[in-house]
């Protein structure tokens, strides 16, 4: 795959110089329970002492959790800044058809991360986007979880320095988001680019497990259940998952206004037609509402009661705001 074949002779000179023996053993594509088992099989095969992670959140997410069933070291080397799933100390899970499954939180997040910019902005343009996609909610849902004064994404209490984190997460996307855009278009590593992939990779990763998360994920989640979103990426769908927290909570059109021009400034869905869905899929609509509130979903992390109605209305309410404002610019 393309990280193996990026990342093999780096680790040929860098790992042969030390006398380091190693073993790629291939990635499937989903990290699911069949995907885990079979790489933890394999790295037990090889009598493995560290865990090397390469390639996108999912990938790295199973590398973490190979290396926690086997009690080993991990380090994540991103070749892409499409999520903030490198530095967590979490596994987002899903079942071989991509809807998700379940979250495994582990007791210290990974030993060492190593991220190379050159290799990142090689990958298509899409990836840098849907990683911002992921980091744009970060302050969103911190935000919602401090004043709920609920528990962060790790079952502790939120921090000043965690909200300042998040925040400042947003503030970098705004700033440079369309620049670094345009330096991955390119294939190019500029200043912008290395401050994007701070804020995608460890500033909405601390962001959000210090923060914690809200409905925005919680809408991702309940759109893997509609295949046409399959196709989506992670942060994609979590971009119109914000869009649709923001209408839940009420929140001013002045801020939303803000989110809509960021999300199409650097192309990100802002609308139901961008995720694969319409308005009139009501019953898949329902459905996604109804997983989105399911036990235990980070959804309920909000300061008052969110309903499967509620959010059926969010979204169809987001979607059509979206829309609106299209046609007025």
């Amino acid at each position: 795959d393309r990280a193996a074949g990026m990342l093999r002779q780096p680790w040929s000179d860098s790992l042969g110089q030390a006398d380091i023996e190693f073993v790629i053993g291939g990635f499937g594509g989903e990290c699911s329970e069949a995907e885990i088992a079979r790489g933890t099989e394999s790295a037990r095969q090889a009598q493995a002492r560290v865990l090397i992670g390469a390639g996108g959140g999912k990938a790295l997410d199973t590398a973490r959790a190979i290396a926690a069933n086997l009690g080993l070291p991990v380090v994540n080397c991103p070749t892409l800044a499409s999520s903030d799933a490198p530095c967590s100390a979490l596994s987002v899970v899903y079942d071989e058809a991509g809807v998700f499954e379940r979250l495994i939180f582990y007791p210290r997040n990974p030993e060492l991360v190593l991220v190379d910019t050159s290799i990142v902005a090689q990958a298509p343009r899409r990836h840098l986007v849907a990683g911002m996609g992921d980091a744009l909610a970060t302050w969103f849902e911190a935000r919602t979880v401090i004043q709920a004064r609920r528990p962060n994404q790790v079952h502790g209490g939120t921090t000043l320095s965690g909200g300042a984190l998040a925040q400042l997460c947003y503030q970098t996307l705004l700033a440079d988001g369309v620049a670094a855009a345009a330096a991955v278009t390119a294939n190019s590593v500029t200043p912008a680019l290395e401050r994007v992939v701070e804020a995608n990779t460890l500033l909405s990763g601390l962001g959000f497990e210090s923060g914690g998360l809200a409905i925005a994920h919680s809408v991702h989640n309940g759109l893997t259940t509609a295949a046409p979103t399959h196709s989506c990426m992670h942060g994609e769908k979590v971009a119109f998952g914000l869009l649709v927290q923001l209408a839940v909570e009420g929140r001013p059109t002045t801020e939303i206004d803000t989110v809509l021009a960021f999300s199409r400034s650097v192309g990100l869905p802002t609308t139901l037609a961008d995720i694969g869905l319409t308005d009139e899929d009501a019953d898949v609509l329902r459905l996604i509402a109804e997983r989105t509130v399911a036990p235990g979903e980070t959804a309920h992390n909000e300061p008052f009661p969110v309903t499967a109605e509620a959010i059926y209305d969010g979204i169809l309410a987001a979607d059509r705001y979206s829309k609106e404002t299209m046609a007025q610019s």
